[in-house]
């Protein structure tokens, strides 16, 4: 149970709901994901939601955009942790709307610590996560008996100052042979996948890079380990899902199957 101070301010402040607007496509947003915005005051979102899921909040609503581009002016993580206590404490409802999932490379439990300390009551509402996504749209089955009894999500972009102790041992993910999702890799594909054979994985294995998954110019990029970089050019922009690992070998077989099965009249 709370304790009396921290009830009294939770009385006193509105509340915050993280919501997880799923990997792109409106569509595939939770139904209450979609209830949390349809009775939102403020809303506060970034280029990873899907724009269009702002015509769900009510007309008045508080739109505020946060943003993060590189090479540009961006809202920093501090600056969008006052933006949510102070919305909050003017007895709003407020919903921080994330891409994908907000627990999962999103920054939301650093979001939700904020909350906690500012004694802002919160909900979190998960989502789609990116690499769900990229693998149904390609046709890869994350785990598959006889190809892979494990799957590991994994940034590729790590945070500077970041300690050697706690940075991605590619050599060690390489032994595992999981089926690796990296999110955020696409600018260091080269250098990832040249870590993951210097750590035993074959430069014949199969990688994917799956591009705006579930939106309508999503694509799907087939390469090896050995070929990987040469892609890191045309990704430069778009958000990129890859996923690496034995289970890609499955991803025309069940693509193909699937366009077949789609053409044919109902």
């Amino acid at each position: 149970m709370p304790s009396k101070d921290l009830t009294s301010a939770y009385d006193a402040v509105g509340k915050v709901t993280l919501v997880g607007a799923g990997p792109g496509a409106v569509d595939l947003i939770t139904l209450r994901g979609q209830k949390s915005l349809a009775e939102a005051d403020t809303v506060i979102y970034d280029d990873l939601a899907n724009i269009e899921l702002l015509e769900f909040c009510p007309p008045e609503a508080n739109r505020i955009y946060v943003g993060k581009r590189a090479g540009r002016r961006c809202t920093s993580q501090s600056e969008i942790g006052e933006i949510l206590v102070k919305e909050a404490r003017q007895n709003r409802r407020v919903v921080r709307l994330k891409g994908g999932d907000p627990l999962i490379f999103g920054r939301g439990g650093e979001e939700a610590q904020v909350l906690v300390e500012a004694g802002i009551p919160f909900e979190i509402v998960p989502g789609v996560t990116a690499a769900a996504a990229a693998g149904a749209v390609a046709g890869i089955p994350l785990t598959q008996r006889g190809y892979a009894s494990a799957v590991v999500f994994v940034t590729g972009h790590e945070c500077r100052g970041k300690s050697p102790e706690t940075a991605v041992d590619w050599a060690a993910l390489a032994r595992t042979r999981a089926t690796l999702c990296i999110y955020m890799g696409s600018r260091r594909l080269g250098a990832i996948a040249s870590e993951l054979v210097a750590g035993g994985l074959s430069g014949d294995t199969p990688v994917a890079v799956v591009t705006e998954a579930t939106l309508p110019m999503q694509a799907v990029h087939l390469v090896t380990l050995d070929s990987a970089g040469e892609l890191a050019a045309a990704l430069v922009g778009k958000p990129a899902l890859v996923i690496v690992g034995a289970v890609v070998n499955l991803a025309e077989i069940l693509s193909q199957a699937s366009a077949r099965w789609e053409a044919q009249p109902a």
